[in-house]
């Protein structure tokens, strides 16, 4: 999609922050690696191109390639993907691409994808084996420079993006950036990819230059899209083609229209962390809403032409429902109150519906299949571990992710998601071998690096491995920029724990490191991030206090960060950590610190009600919960624990099936204000009534 540009194709300019730095053996290598991933579509990216056919037809050349696009198996990952640009092809390929094309086909019946459920008692996946023709995996090595289109319509951009797309996913990121970059300014399809891989990188970095290309990128695309987008929008499209069918509006249209919506997510996206005003803050929700009401409009349109087919329909299916999925997903976990102040009225989402859309989006072929498995990946691996209360694994996910990796098996974020799997299962070893492995696969983008840090750090601390964890703390507190108060929170209170001669051998302070939190903290809508106030307050305390037990900051950051129910797979792990409150609780009662002793102890009392809770001793926890709870009018700084206490306190009725108890004791929660990370309980608040609510009605 797009303008024809002059026969004689200009020079590809570089894309803006991707300077291109790759040796003729490192690419080779990456070429190598990236054959595994692409199967048969990648046929035609195998195949070499020589200057002698520059001038010939591309009409023939582009048939062939759709043809075997569309006879291609489904691909999978990272926020966006689908199709493939077609390159020319030398005589002697041309008669093995035409045999390839007549028995694609049957090479497609040939080939299945058997899953086998075999229980690995050492990682705890599923293993999958893939059976395919042999004749499939017949394919040379990857052209080490992918030539850029000379024209482009919608079908060559789908195709293009995802090229781009799988270069992207076997790590080869400024290749993927200079294959869409130079069709960013007049497809769609390439303009979305083009933000959507600048704004990773902005939020990778956090650094202001790439924030703001970032958001150019963004503005630039919601540019192309509108271009392209009906121009009389006196009346919806839903309503147009109730009408006058559907020939009363053109697909590029139906295109443009989710593209510009997956645009406004992205800008607002980015507006985030760009403008703390409150300004900004409107026109951000005001995008949420109007992305919203652009894919419930595309939606309507979809039910009115079920006969409708197109060799980009399923493109146009698969954008809706991954629109569709994620707002859906994402509003549920939203309280009503918060959707007002971003001016979402109105809208409300559904949990399950979002997560059926997304999966059923993850498991089709197109362009947002990517994106759908990476969603469902972040949301089962963090989201629900964060807020939600589901009791069961999702092995459906698991399966989506396994395939997957098993097509791009060098993709460093999906190893990346792999060792976070291997975490939620407590095989923390096998999770640092991945993530290690993961920090060596490539250095073009370090930042992803950073993420590796931050799990590794605390894998080790999991397993009482202190001075292994300092290490990446101070790594990241050295290279990263997302949250130096939050790394350096960690260093001091890893130093805590650490023997003194440690400090003295680091050259570290802990008193200093503490009392340095507060400086470091960053202001995103002109306000403090929650997590960062709560370690700023806390290293305030910790830094000018004693007589507090050492293990203490890293116990009150483990909670506040999910850790207890991470390792709750390990109940060995729960036991050692219970066995260290008590330690702290005994040396406390020994030695308190006057003004904090309440404070101090309640914190141990919650976090041993909860181990206890773990460890299924029900009436245990429940004894501690309601213990913090009664001490609420004694408590000097830390008010928190008292909301929190009661949110534990619900959720293990729930967990006995007292729903009565539950929702009364959860609703509590609503009578608290002005405490420490008060937002984040109000979510998981709002998401264990609604669950509690329907599972009433079932």
């Amino acid at each position: 999609m797009g303008r024809t540009p002059p026969r004689s194709r200009p020079r590809v300019p570089a894309a803006p922050g991707t300077p291109r730095t790759r040796g003729p053996a490192a690419a080779a290598a990456s070429s190598r690696d990236m054959m595994t991933g692409l199967r048969a579509g990648l046929f035609q990216l195998a195949a070499p191109r020589e200057r002698s056919t520059q001038n010939q037809p591309n009409r023939l050349t582009r048939q062939r390639s759709q043809r075997h696009y569309e006879e291609a198996p489904g691909f999978a990952l990272i926020y966006a993907a689908a199709g493939f640009r077609c390159a020319c092809v030398i005589t002697t390929f041309c008669a093995a691409q035409r045999s390839w094309a007549e028995t694609a086909e049957k090479r497609e019946t040939n080939m299945s994808l058997t899953l086998n459920k075999r229980d690995n008692m050492e990682h705890g996946f599923t293993s999958f084996s893939k059976v395919v023709n042999k004749e499939e995996d017949k394919f040379e090595d990857a052209y080490e420079i992918i030539p850029a289109a000379a024209t482009m319509d919608l079908v060559s951009s789908l195709e293009e993006c995802t090229t781009g797309l799988y270069l992207f996913l076997n790590n080869r990121f400024s290749d993927a950036i200079h294959l869409i970059y130079p069709w960013s300014k007049n497809s769609i399809y390439h303009a979305v990819i083009y933000s959507i891989l600048m704004v990773v990188k902005a939020f990778l970095t956090f650094d202001p230059q790439d924030i703001e290309i970032g958001m150019t990128a963004t503005k630039e695309a919601l540019r192309v899209c509108n271009n392209f987008r009906r121009k009389s929008r006196m009346i919806n499209f839903s309503r147009l083609v109730s009408r006058q069918g559907i020939k009363a509006i053109k697909e590029e249209e139906l295109h443009a229209e989710v593209c510009y919506a997956e645009c406004l997510i992205l800008k607002s996206t980015v507006m985030f962390i760009q403008d703390d005003s409150m300004l900004s803050f409107l026109k951000s929700g005001i995008n949420i809403g109007l992305s919203y009401q652009i894919y419930k409009d595309c939606q309507q349109v979809l039910t009115q032409i079920p006969d409708y087919q197109s060799k980009t329909y399923r493109h146009l299916v698969g954008g809706i429902k991954f629109g569709l999925g994620v707002f859906n997903l994402l509003l549920s976990l939203v309280p009503p109150r918060t959707l007002k102040l971003l001016n979402v009225v109105g809208y409300s989402g559904d949990r399950e519906v979002g997560l059926t859309l997304l999966n059923e989006s993850a498991s089709e072929s197109h362009i947002n299949n990517i994106f759908s498995v990476l969603i469902l990946l972040f949301y089962y691996n963090y989201l629900s571990i964060a807020f939600s209360v589901e009791r069961n694994h999702n092995s459906a996910v698991e399966n989506l992710f396994l395939i997957s990796l098993q097509k791009f098996p060098n993709c460093v974020i999906l190893k990346f998601f792999h060792a976070r799997f291997s975490m939620l299962k407590g095989y923390f070893k096998h999770a640092q071998l991945t993530l290690e492995e993961c920090i060596f696969i490539q250095n073009e983008w370090n930042q992803l690096h950073h993420l590796c840090y931050w799990e590794l750090m605390w894998c080790h601390i999991f397993l009482l491995e202190w001075k292994q964890a300092y290490h990446y703390a101070h790594v990241l507190v050295q290279n990263s920029r997302w949250s130096k108060s939050v790394y350096s929170f960690m260093k001091a209170s890893l130093l805590a724990v650490l023997p003194p001669d440690f400090a003295k051998s680091v050259s570290e302070d802990m008193s200093s490191l503490f009392l340095s939190v507060d400086s470091l903290r960053i202001r995103i809508l002109g306000t403090s991030v929650p997590i960062e106030k709560f370690v700023a307050e806390k290293g305030q305390r910790y830094g000018t206090t004693a007589g507090w037990f050492t293990a203490q900051p890293i116990l009150e950051l483990m909670y506040a960060w999910s850790g207890f129910r991470v390792i709750s797979k390990k109940l060995e792990l729960i036991s050692t950590w219970l066995s260290i409150i008590d330690k702290g609780e005994e040396l406390l009662q020994e030695t308190p610190n006057k003004e904090y002793v309440i404070d101090d102890i309640s914190l141990l009392n919650l976090l041993k009600g909860l181990c206890l809770k773990y460890l299924g001793k029900y009436s245990m926890a429940e004894y501690y919960f309601s213990h913090v709870i009664q001490k609420e009018k004694l408590l000097k700084c830390d008010h928190y624990l008292v909301p929190y206490s009661y949110y534990e306190l619900g959720i293990l009725y729930y967990l006995k099936g007292d729903y009565a108890s539950a929702t009364k004791t959860l609703e509590n929660i609503k009578n608290y204000k002005d405490y420490s990370m008060e937002a984040r309980l109000q979510f998981r608040a709002h998401i264990a009534l609604e669950q509690i609510a329907k599972e009433k009605v079932i």
